[in-house]
This record gives structure tokens, C-alpha cells and sequence, in this order.
């Protein structure tokens, strides 16, 4: 059973301060996972986490992985400017991006990022935009048809399908890309791959890092580049099931481990720098949704009604996404009730929970909605007039600080032509 990170005791000072809805993080738990990160690949000299900014874009996240070790991967301008004021530079950020801007890879650029292109159109666009081709540079690599990783020891399958998605370049393109930039002056290349998403198998990374590991040792012989680096991306994923297994970290950066010197070291390549660009792994259980029960209806079903809505936290309206819900101070009673949890957008849709059973919710009660750190706050949007929610960290020491506060209607107004 999932346990909020926070006791009622400390949840009903923060919300007497703050008021609800507020996303809350956990230093404590961010910190000791980016530690257990670095160490199941510290047998990697070059290994660095670039934590994915689109999924929590809040400096001060970003601040405190920096001091754990870790970089940023940026995808548009504002990210890379919000790495860059956070004091993130250089070779501290790989920028991978889709229909790239010429703006975007001008600052990218300016800041010493390492550019992962995502089409081997981009060769010539990147040249046109920055008037140069960089020396260290980075090519997605896109595998096509169905990836699937079989029966793994979790009991399900990983499936998904990279032919057709829209990102990265073909096994043709990428080879041909690779020589287009050596011929321009680029000295350093680095391969990136993202095959599946939120990938509950320890066997996930270390297939991925296999496929990309044999396309470096292919792309070497074929085109003499060096290729100094190769990126895992994502796709490592949080249980959002209370019952669903968690992914051994440890035993995901051994399985790379082996992998790296059945392919790479017999190939003379043992000195390839590995990049991760993990933002749900990072985050997501560390981050909590607060919110309060403010109504309860009862129609042909029973409903709570809370003061959160899609626009703070969208995947289950989105995707039909689990999150699961802690009623505080009563984690011990019996789920014995069936409700919809449903925020006050006028959309059907507007539900964190459906047919969930729960212990009784009065009015007042406050919720936990758990493994909203990562893909939560990121993507709140406007719609009905709401307003983004405050972020908090939950320090070390037990104390608070607010790390984003919340908008107000001068905010939802300011950018309005009357």
C-alpha cells in the first residue's frame, strides 16, 4: 500500500499556511533517488543523469538535482533559459527537441548545450540557424516497427511502437547524417533512443541501451566517427498501482553493465560516456497533489467533489491514468465506499478517481493524490479560468518552503488586450 511521505500532523500545518490545491515535493526522497541513480552506474566513468525539465520545470528541482550531479535535458527556449538561471550551462544540458526553431538552437548554442538532432534535415537547418555545425553533437535514432521486450520476470509485456512515432531518423538516415556532420567539422557524436514509455521491467534499459551499443559499433566501422556518447533517454517507470512492482535501479544499471561489455569493449569503444534523461524515474513518487474534499453528491453515483481539477493535474483525464488517493487520517479505515473524486471543471472527464473505493470522505477531508511529481504540475493549463496551484518542498528538516506560489487572477489577466 502506497504511504504519503507527509503525516496528517505536518499536511494540516502546511494547508492551515498554504491554501489548497498545492503540489508538495519530497527533498529527502529526490535526493536519496538521484543517489541510488548514480550509483547503479558509477561503473561508468562519463555517466550523467540530464533530468527531463518538461517533466517538473521548477528551479528549484532543478537546483537541488544539480547539486545531486545532474544536468537538464531542455526541449524548448524557456527550458533552456530556466536551466541557464538556474546556473545549468554547457555540456551540463542536452537540448532534444522536435521541429526545432532556429531560435531554439541559437540559444541552445549560445549556452554550450549539447544539440540531439531529431532529423537529418535538421544537419543543414542547424547550420543555417547557428552558422556552424558544432563539434560535439548528438542524432535520435528512431529503429522503427514494434518494440517489444516479452515476458519479463514482472509477468507482463513491454510493448510500443516506434514506426509510428514521430521522432528521431532511420537506421539509413542516421548513418548518412553522421558523415554529413564529420564532413562539417563535427569531432564528438552521440547516439539517442526513446522505444517505450514508463516501463515497469528491469530488462527495458538494458535491451534499449543493446540495440544503440550495436548501432555505435556499426555507425563507427561504417563512417570512422567517434562517438564519445550515447544516450538512454527515459522510459524507466514509477509503480502507479499500489500493487505494481517497482524497477531495481540497481539491477537496471547491471543489466547495462553487462550489455556494455559484451557490445562496446570488445569493440574498442570501453570508454563511451552513458547519458539518462529521466524525469518520471526521478520524480514522480515524490511529488503529491494536495487537495480537499469540499462536496459530496449523491446521484446515481456517489461523488466527492475537491477543490483540484484536470487543470492541476490532467493524466487521468487525459490518459485514464491511476493515481492513487490517501484520505488523510484515515490510511487504517476500512474502503468500504465507491466514489467518483471529481474536480469543478464543466467536463465529464474532470475525474481523478472512478469507482474507487475509499475509506468515508467527509467535507474538509484532505487528500494525497500520490506519483504526481513528474507530468503533474507541468502540464496545468488554464482551461475554465482555473488558476495553477502553488509548489512546496517538504525539507529535509520538516521544514517548508514555497518553491512556486500560486497564480492569481492579475496572473490569468496580464497577458489580455482589452
Amino acid at each position: 500500500m502506497k504511504k504519503p511521505f507527509v503525516t496528517k500532523e505536518q499536511l494540516d500545518a502546511i494547508a492551515a499556511r498554504y491554501p489548497t490545491p498545492f503540489y508538495l515535493y519530497d527533498e529527502r526522497g529526490i535526493r536519496e533517488n538521484a543517489r541510488r541513480l548514480k550509483a547503479a552506474f558509477a561503473w561508468n566513468p562519463g555517466f550523467r543523469e540530464y533530468f527531463a525539465v518538461k517533466a517538473t520545470p521548477t528551479p528549484a528541482i532543478l537546483k537541488l538535482l544539480h547539486e545531486e550531479g545532474c544536468g537538464c535535458d531542455c526541449s524548448s527556449l524557456t527550458e533552456l533559459m530556466m536551466s541557464d538561471r538556474c546556473g545549468i550551462r554547457g555540456e551540463e544540458i542536452v537540448f532534444s527537441s522536435n521541429n526545432t526553431p532556429a531560435e531554439e538552437y541559437q540559444l541552445a548554442d549560445k549556452l554550450g548545450a549539447v544539440i540531439n538532432l531529431d532529423d537529418i534535415t535538421h544537419v543543414d537547418f542547424l547550420e543555417q540557424a547557428i552558422g556552424h555545425i558544432p563539434e560535439k553533437i548528438c542524432c535520435r535514432y528512431n529503429p522503427g516497427g514494434v518494440f517489444t521486450l516479452g515476458q519479463t520476470r514482472e509477468g507482463f509485456q513491454v510493448m510500443d511502437n516506434p514506426g509510428e512515432a514521430k521522432y528521431g531518423m532511420t537506421r539509413a538516415q542516421i548513418a548518412d547524417a553522421f558523415r554529413m556532420l564529420r564532413d562539417r567539422g563535427a569531432k564528438e557524436f552521440g547516439l539517442h533512443a526513446f522505444l517505450a514509455s514508463n516501463t515497469l521491467s528491469n530488462e527495458y534499459y538494458p535491451q534499449l541501451a543493446k540495440v544503440l551499443f550495436q548501432l555505435a559499433v556499426e555507425l563507427k566501422e561504417e563512417t570512422g566517427c567517434h562517438i564519445t556518447f550515447i544516450d538512454l533517454s527515459g522510459g524507466v517507470g514509477v509503480p502507479y498501482l499500489p500493487d505494481a512492482p517497482e524497477n531495481d535501479i540497481a539491477a537496471i544499471g547491471e543489466g547495462v553493465r553487462r550489455v556494455y561489455e559484451e557490445v562496446l569493449v570488445p569493440a574498442g569503444m570501453g570508454d563511451v560516456a552513458l547519458y539518462s534523461e529521466l524525469g518520471r524515474f526521478m520524480l514522480a513518487p515524490y511529488g503529491c497533489l494536495v487537495t480537499r474534499a469540499i462536496h459530496e453528491k449523491h446521484i446515481y453515483k456517489e461523488y466527492i467533489g475537491v477543490d483540484a481539477c484536470a487543470c492541476n493535474l490532467m493524466r487521468p483525464a487525459m490518459y485514464g491514468s491511476y493515481h492513487h488517493i490517501t484520505v488523510m487520517g484515515k490510511e487504517n479505515a476500512p474502503c468500504d465506499h465507491k466514489y467518483d473524486v471529481a474536480g469543478g471543471l464543466c467536463e465529464n472527464n474532470d475525474k481523478f478517481a472512478i469507482d474507487r473505493m475509499l475509506p468515508k470522505i467527509d467535507r474538509g477531508d484532505l487528500l494525497v493524490i500520490h506519483d504526481a511529481g513528474a507530468h503533474g504540475f507541468s502540464m496545468g493549463y488554464n482551461y475554465n479560468g482555473k488558476l495553477r496551484s502553488a509548489e512546496l518542498l517538504l525539507r529535509e528538516d520538516g521544514s517548508v518552503d514555497q518553491i512556486r506560489r500560486a497564480e492569481t487572477p492579475d496572473d490569468y489577466f496580464a497577458t489580455l488586450v482589452w
